[in-house]
């Protein structure tokens, strides 16, 4: 069987494709180790995404919650359907800004029917600061760093 011949493109493409599979993708698989060191991936829902920094809703009783308060390295997987990849490298950290905190609880009605206010004690929202952002296409097996600014 012949060896898959994905589309090419240009270096100075790689942003905006891979900011494509973002939007196209929608829910990626958030990947975190637990206190045993065993890795753990679920999908997630982010309630804003700006560029490579994404933002997720939380409660405090998800597992997730410890083993990010652990070990906040984690990284994100988006893949489209065309089966192109984008993986996010990051630091999750608790959103204090209140600003930004109520942009996001403003624009998610599903955030405001769940939770009723934005001071639930339940509710966090991490956001995800890149380190590394890598592009893959269409099943390549080669990734492609994309610039994180």
């Amino acid at each position: 069987m012949p060896a898959p011949q994905p589309k090419t493109f240009a270096p100075a493409e790689l942003t905006e494709l891979a900011q494509g599979v973002i939007r196209q993708a929608k829910f990626p698989f958030l990947a975190t180790v637990d206190q045993a060191g065993q890795p753990r991936v679920r999908p997630v829902s982010p309630v804003r995404v700006d560029g490579f920094t994404i933002y997720v809703a939380n409660l405090r009783a998800y597992h997730k919650t410890q083993e990010i308060e652990a070990n906040p390295k984690v990284e994100l997987c988006y893949l489209d359907d065309a089966h192109d990849q984008v993986r996010i490298i990051g630091v999750a950290e608790v959103l204090a800004d209140p600003a930004v905190l109520d942009e996001i609880w403003q624009s998610n009605p599903l955030l405001r029917q769940y939770l009723g206010t934005p001071n639930n004690p339940e509710l966090i929202i991490y956001r995800i600061r890149p380190e590394r952002v890598r592009f893959m296409r269409e099943w390549a097996l080669t990734y492609h760093e994309v610039p994180v600014a």
